[in-house]
């Protein structure tokens, strides 16, 4: 993906160095909380359940980063910006940007605080997207998800949680909770999650629009790159690599075929009409 040199959004409150209030988590809890918050899942109610200490919130340094992970984020939050606030003015709306936060070891949030074994999430309290920077070495070493493209694709699946958020569906999915069986609620989770998968395409489609020295900013081996990285966080697949087995009723937030397909039906159509995985019949 060609980044360098490109504009970003901005809006980036990096508390990277400043610590969180939080506490590291050790062993087995890691692994946990990487099955359980990676890409988004309900961050309000698992962070709540989580012993990390205090959830006071602070802020850090605003503005655009100077390290280029921080660089790069910043860029991917700026076109992400670019293509909601058009989609919701085509449906005669306005998008109300979310920010990224920056951290390192742990941080406090609206949700509560976490460390950086929860991986990326999404708050829906304070619209913000928390992301350790370090998760695309944990990316590549534990997923075997190389380059820079699934970084950008995790931003823009958190987008997509954010954009639910804003639209009200994860809102509705949240209700269900105790209205609904555990499996019923978890295929609900599942819908949710892979059309945040599918909103991480329509990302795709449309910087693929976009132009830096007369090429396009999409460059090849990026989709293939997400591809990986969807199929690679699939439930069965780390389901069969953490336990030895599959349980198809707990997983939450699809199997590897089902990531990469919403993602390659929102970088092929384009269209956000096309993403109503809570209707479609064969996820």
């Amino acid at each position: 993906m060609k980044w360098l040199g490109r504009r970003g959004s901005g809006n980036i409150d990096d508390r990277r160095g400043m610590g969180g209030g939080g506490m590291a988590l050790g062993g087995g809890g890691i692994l946990v909380l990487i099955l359980g918050l990676i890409f988004g899942q309900d961050a309000t109610q698992l962070l709540s359940q989580l012993p990390l200490g205090e959830s006071s919130q602070q802020e850090g340094k605003s503005g655009s980063p100077s390290d280029d992970a921080g660089k790069f984020a910043d860029v991917v939050l700026a076109d992400t910006d670019a293509l909601w606030t058009t989609i919701f003015q085509e449906k005669g709306s306005s998008y109300e940007r979310p920010t990224i936060v920056l951290f390192d070891n742990s941080v406090s949030s609206a949700c509560g605080s976490a460390s950086s074994a929860t991986g990326p999430f999404y708050c829906p309290t304070d619209k913000k997207i928390y992301l350790d920077l370090t998760f695309q070495q944990e990316l590549k070493d534990r997923f075997g998800a190389g380059g820079d493209f699934p970084m950008a694709y995790v931003i823009a699946h958190e987008v997509g949680h954010h954009v639910q958020n804003l639209l009200g569906t994860s809102n509705k999915v949240q209700q269900m909770r105790g209205q609904v069986s555990e499996t019923e609620y978890n295929r609900l989770s599942v819908k949710l999650e892979l059309q945040a998968d599918f909103y991480a395409g329509i990302y795709a489609n449309y910087i693929k629009g976009l132009q830096q020295d007369g090429e396009s900013v999409l460059e090849d081996g990026d989709i293939e790159e997400a591809l990986a990285a969807a199929s690679a966080i699939g439930d069965d697949r780390i389901q069969k690599q953490s336990q030895g087995h599959v349980v198809p009723d707990s997983f939450t937030h699809g199997t590897s075929a089902q990531r990469m397909k919403w993602f390659k039906r929102g970088y092929e159509t384009g269209d956000i009409n096309q993403g109503d995985t809570f209707s479609s019949s064969e996820l």
